[in-house]
């Protein structure tokens, strides 16, 4: 049975709490959850009381979270999950297969939603369900459990003791430090596209998928409750007849509820609103880090200043594998991670940081190198690998020998998928380039950020021996990428032009 149940791309505001994830849709559901507020003290706690919450992962090892920049603001990584549980009475009617009931459930949509540090953009990054990935070791937080590592479809990882196995899957894969996961089952759908009115969505052709019960007509339409959730669920009846088309129609869904939401949709009945985040809430699986209604609201205000036009869905870019698997594209799935990881907005419209500054920053060192510290530390760690011993003294010995007699060895444990030298204020930007310089490594790795009290250099898992930063670790020569690659099948937020292009075989 297809178990891409998704239910939760525009529906997060439905009862059953179980652990299953939903995606960005936090932004909706804190919409939702915002409008009932003001119902009180005791209503707001008794609504803290339903959310379910979970540790954030369940590896042995995590990724330090992203450094702020220049203004003190830091970007910020949700992962949201969609799960194909059969375990309630609803879920087993909205998504078949009863013989799966008791079987624990996969994350079959997996989402990432990065938002900009500055909160000007928004990037969705989904990974199909199969995608071959190596699963870290985990521990059950419930039963004590212990899930040694193993290579497996990415949609597995959920089974290994919950969300925050996956997050630690995630983390692996793409190198992207995850702040915060949403989980919610797809009975939610219905509930949300009902609550908006409807959801407008477009496919090329008039087309009928039996297996998810989808029948529309050529042209647009407006979905809504269970027609909702079978374009959600729809895999055979768009594209290629695999999970690949299904990530684009959710894609298009999701871009769609915002511009409702945006555009003031039909939440003004105060008691259906009150359901709503009734339903959401129980609904809703995520970490501590969220866990109360307040934070969730604190949430959606904050993704409420990003402009649908800045909004960009992707993909990773893949290719298909021996083994039913889907693995990353070489090159262009690092690239696309890449740019998230450098909080680039995948839509290319970033503003050069220095745009608007009447001279240049400098590029000059502002002392001999003998007069600039310099702090390294070694993030070579991950979730799979152990950090290379000794690596920061290496460097700071090396940087010794090129002239920087005041870098020393910061043995704090860091662990980070690039490595970056760092600097505190713009008159250090030449010392910082410098240091890279040194050790060739391109300018893109040098980065302005309050976080860091002088030049810090991070070595990360990109360079994990050697004394010279490898040319191949940078990608494309060390130049930057600036937009996402077009095997990413990026589609902007503002687009309601898009159509779904409709499988031949299931035309009617």
């Amino acid at each position: 049975m297809d178990s891409d149940v998704f239910g939760d791309d525009g529906e997060i505001r439905q009862p059953r709490r179980k652990r299953r994830v939903l995606r960005w849709f936090s932004i909706c559901l804190s919409l939702l959850i915002l409008a009932t507020a003001g119902a009180g003290y005791f209503y707001y706690e008794h609504l803290n009381g339903n959310l379910s919450k979970d540790l954030l992962n369940l590896g042995d090892n995590r990724l330090d979270k992203s450094n702020p920049n220049a203004a003190g603001q830091t970007p910020m990584n949700i992962l949201l999950l969609g799960s194909d549980s059969r375990s309630s009475k609803k879920n087993v009617e909205l998504g078949g297969a009863r013989g799966d009931r008791d079987r624990p459930p996969l994350a079959d949509v997996q989402m990432l939603l990065h938002v900009s540090a500055d909160r000007s953009n928004m990037s969705v990054i989904s990974v199909p369900r199969d995608t071959k990935a190596t699963i870290p070791k985990c521990t059950d937080p419930d039963s004590g459990e212990v899930y040694q590592e193993t290579t497996d479809k990415i949609n597995s990882s959920l089974q290994h003791g919950g969300p925050g196995c996956t997050v630690a899957t995630w983390e692996e894969l793409t190198g992207i430090p995850i702040d915060h996961f949403m989980m919610i089952d797809f009975s939610g759908v219905v509930s949300m596209a009902d609550a908006v009115g409807g959801v407008p969505v477009c496919v090329d052709k008039n087309v009928y998928d039996p297996q998810s019960k989808l029948r529309l007509k050529k042209g647009k339409s407006v979905v809504k409750g269970e027609q909702a959730l079978h374009w959600l669920r729809t895999r055979h009846g768009f594209g290629d007849g695999s999970d690949i088309g299904r990530a684009r129609a959710q894609h298009m869904y999701m871009n769609s509820m915002v511009r409702q939401l945006k555009a003031g949709t039909k939440l003004t009945d105060p008691g259906k609103m009150r359901g709503l985040a009734e339903a959401a809430t129980e609904a809703l699986t995520v970490d501590e880090g969220l866990g109360t209604v307040k934070k969730l609201y604190d949430l959606g205000n904050d993704l409420k200043r990003v402009p649908t036009k800045r909004i960009t869905m992707a993909t990773m870019p893949w290719q298909y594998a021996p083994g039913g698997y889907v693995v990353p594209k070489p090159g262009d799935a690092d690239d696309t991670f890449s740019l998230v990881r450098n909080d680039i907005a995948l839509d290319g419209r970033d503003k050069k940081k220095q745009a608007d500054r009447k001279s240049p920053p400098p590029s000059k060192p502002s002392a001999p190198k003998s007069e600039i510290p310099v702090r390294v530390m070694n993030g070579t760690g991950s979730a799979l690998q152990a950090p290379v011993s000794g690596r920061a003294g290496v460097i700071s010995e090396q940087l010794g020998r090129e002239g920087f007699s005041q870098a020393t060895a910061d043995q704090t444990p860091r662990s980070q998928a690039d490595t970056t030298v760092s600097y505190p204020l713009e008159k250090n930007r030449g010392d910082a380039l410098a240091v890279a310089e040194s050790l060739g490594l391109p300018e893109s790795a040098v980065k302005h950020s309050s976080g860091v009290q002088q030049v810090t250099l991070v070595i990360g898992g990109d360079w994990r021996d050697g004394t010279t930063y490898p040319k191949d670790a940078a990608g494309s020569g060390g130049k930057k990428k600036n937009k996402a690659p077009d095997s990413a099948d990026a589609l902007r937020g503002d687009n309601d032009k898009a159509c779904m292009e409709v499988n031949p075989s299931y035309v009617w």
